[in-house]
């Protein structure tokens, strides 16, 4: 279900251009990604948590993992 639009000024806060978010608009949480697309900025919540949620609901993986130490010089002949 779409929120209908809503008409907001725009305002400063010191050198930052700032608009008032509507209590229907309100994002959760703490923080937010913005970006712009052409003409629109696009505003998302940063959503903490949920790789881990998803990561659980995956099947773990049959396939070995390689081994990618065969390649590496001892570590005596690194030089830092």
């Amino acid at each position: 279900m779409s929120t209908p639009e809503r008409h907001v000024r725009l305002f400063r806060n010191g050198r930052n251009q700032a608009l008032r978010i509507p209590r229907e608009f309100e994002l959760e949480g703490e923080e937010a990604i913005i970006h712009k697309e052409g003409d629109r900025l696009i505003v998302e919540p940063v959503r903490k948590g949920k790789l881990l949620a998803l990561l659980a609901t995956l099947e773990p993986l049959s396939d070995p993992f390689p081994d990618i130490d065969d390649d590496l010089a001892p570590m005596d002949d690194v030089y830092l």
